[in-house]
């Protein structure tokens, strides 16, 4: 479903714990790190399509999360031009999404990353508040601040921790605590 002025509909979703820290994935067999994210349905509404696509890339129910917010809107970005696939059907330059702030309500031991078909993610860890901005792809991080400004307040409604100024080096796979795809 690409609408009329190129974009897919599409959904993200900000999964935080108790200790507000984010759930951050790894992107299956890559180097690359999202929050969990995906396209709408026709038939659906962003709510439902947040609760499918949380199901199918974390393995998580509806009454296993609380939803603290969403955006008020679309946020849209534009993909690179080597990704834009011109010769199959409707062109797509980038995504809308509705992004969705979750507290995760259950023990993490319930994340189920191989509960779909077509796995998102190998790996995950908790994050800082801010560690996404610098660690996401780049045409993805105007999105990400926009979400993350725009949803700061339902998780710290006394005020959002302060963003550094500079960015922190990647920490290797080998020194971050990565929780593993269950076989």
């Amino acid at each position: 479903m690409i609408d009329h002025d190129g974009f897919r509909p599409n959904v993200g979703i900000i999964l935080s714990n108790r200790e507000r820290r984010l759930f951050w994935g790894r992107r299956i067999g890559q180097n690359a790190w999202q929050f969990p994210q995906g396209g709408i349905r026709s038939d659906e509404t962003p709510e439902q399509a947040m609760f499918r696509e949380l199901q199918e890339e974390v393995g998580l129910d509806h009454d296993q999360v609380t939803i603290l917010g969403s955006t008020r809107g679309w946020l849209r970005y534009h993909l690179p031009k080597r990704y834009i696939r011109r010769h199959c059907g409707p062109t797509c330059i980038g995504q809308k999404q509705v992004w969705f702030m979750l507290r995760v309500d259950c023990d993490e031991g319930a994340f189920r990353l191989d509960h779909s078909d077509k796995p998102e993610f190998d790996a995950w860890r908790w994050v800082r508040y801010w560690q996404p901005l610098s660690e996401v792809v780049y045409f993805k991080r105007h999105v990400y601040l926009q979400a993350l400004e725009e949803l700061a307040p339902a998780l710290y409604p006394e005020g959002a921790p302060t963003r550094e100024l500079r960015q922190r080096p990647r920490q290797s796979a080998g020194g971050a605590l990565l929780r593993q795809r269950r076989r």
